[in-house]
């Protein structure tokens, strides 16, 4: 692995690319230390987000931002949410769907609607905790009023931070390494790993956790994260022939392949979405913190809650089944083989291979998502066992998978770089292959 990454530094476009990625994400990280105008932080630490674990999930998927309120305070939100929406209607309407299969060029629209989906969410959004919860929090600064000129102040910080925030993510996935919209979700979290291990050690000298169950804890999320790396690379590979053609004096195809399936092909884009689905009812309620019907009501939307834990295991399980369908379309694989001359050995082409591929495929996906919503329930289960006390958003389910898939995801975009160009990449060849598990 050291080699590996020898191997990326010493290529000029490489090292290029991973400087750009960084750089970019250093940007977005510095977002946090520049608050929005008007706002007292520390007493807006101490009002508005000071009661507990209303706004922690908000907090946890902005990187920090929320809870400063900085000019990236709603950071990827809207954008997770227009895409939500978009994914949708492009599955269920006809205009959308018709683009979507123009290509190149409809991409590139429906990723124009995406962003000015995310631009009004982001409007409405912070004008909404502009009214609702910063006004009335107390937190404003000596000079400034609850009022629309403070509104449109929020409004226009807000929006223009959403907007730079999804430059940041593009130009990452552009010019960079790996998904840029990932990737910042993955950099607010990597930057909150050492508050929460103080977290959880401060739980040990208060007396809410014991340290022996600590520590069996982290054994056991370890040897769980393990076991996450190992599936996360498991693939089931349907073999592909194609028919041998003579032109002229040459004959032409007759070779071999395979289709990989990936036991969990979504990726982190379930639990990501999850999340965003999650922080809507949190943030609604947790801005009338005086009505005590609406916070027991928030509570089933916690995740460290079993209700609000086993609601975020069944969304992860029904988006995981939803975005696999988007991403994997078995008539069009099937179209293409046809087209190329290809075929599935022992099964016959057209309708019949797409409906081998489809069985396989919603085969493969029922593991996948079950194996996700068992990671996502599975560190919190642990803490209660082991008594390890409760548990911070970044050793959760969530945060684990978030962890794991962005940056696995992102070595393998590393490592196809480098095979490219002769490389030995972080795994070998032949160890990648023996990766290739059946289900």
């Amino acid at each position: 692995m050291l080699a590996a990454f020898r191997n990326a530094l010493v290529i000029p476009d490489l090292r290029a690319k991973l400087l750009v990625t960084i750089g970019l994400l250093s940007v977005y990280r510095l977002m946090v230390f520049i608050p929005t105008p008007g706002i007292d932080i520390d007493r807006l630490r101490e009002g508005a987000f000071g009661q507990g674990d209303v706004f922690t999930l908000l907090n946890f998927i902005s990187g920090g931002n929320f809870e400063v309120f900085s000019i990236a305070a709603l950071g990827v939100i809207p954008y997770i949410t227009a895409s939500i929406i978009i994914q949708l209607l492009t599955s269920t309407y006809p205009p959308l769907e018709k683009l979507a299969k123009e290509g190149e060029e409809g991409r590139r629209k429906i990723t124009q609607y995406t962003r000015f989906g995310a631009v009004g969410l982001a409007a409405v959004q912070s004008v909404f905790l502009a009214i609702a919860l910063l006004g009335p929090s107390g937190a404003l600064q000596i000079g400034w009023a609850n009022g629309p000129f403070f509104w449109l102040v929020v409004l226009f910080t807000q929006v223009a931070g959403v907007a730079t925030v999804m430059w940041l993510g593009e130009k990452i996935t552009e010019h960079g390494i790996g998904n840029g919209i990932s990737l910042i979700i993955y950099a607010g979290i990597v930057a909150a790993f050492p508050g929460a291990l103080s977290q959880q050690f401060a739980l040990i000298s208060r007396g809410e956790a014991n340290v022996f169950g600590l520590i069996i804890f982290f054994a056991l999320l370890i040897v769980a994260i393990s076991g996450m790396v190992l599936v996360q690379q498991a693939e089931r590979r349907i073999p592909v022939q194609y028919a041998r053609k003579v032109v002229g004096r040459k004959v032409m195809g007759g070779q071999s392949t395979y289709i990989p399936l990936r036991l969990n092909a979504a990726g982190v884009i379930p639990i990501i979405f999850a999340v965003s689905i999650l922080i809507l009812p949190q943030t609604l309620i947790g801005s009338f913190p005086e009505i005590l019907w609406l916070q027991s009501i928030g509570a089933w939307f916690n995740p460290a809650q079993w209700q609000g834990l086993l609601f975020s295991t069944v969304l992860i399980v029904a988006f995981t089944y939803f975005y696999t369908q988007i991403s994997f379309d078995p008539r069009r694989i099937s179209e293409n083989l046809r087209e190329y001359g290809g075929f599935v050995p022992g099964v016959r082409p057209g309708q019949p291979t797409t409906d081998h591929l489809a069985r396989i495929t919603g085969r493969i996906t029922l593991w996948g998502a079950l194996f996700l919503g068992a990671v996502n329930a599975l560190p919190q289960a642990l803490a209660w066992l082991t008594g390890a006390g409760q548990l911070s958003f970044v050793f959760s389910g969530i945060g684990l998978l978030i962890m794991v898939g962005v940056a696995l995801d992102t070595l393998r975009q590393l490592e196809s770089q480098l095979m490219m160009r002769h490389y030995e990449g972080f795994v070998s060849k032949g160890r990648i292959r023996g990766r290739g598990r059946r289900f």
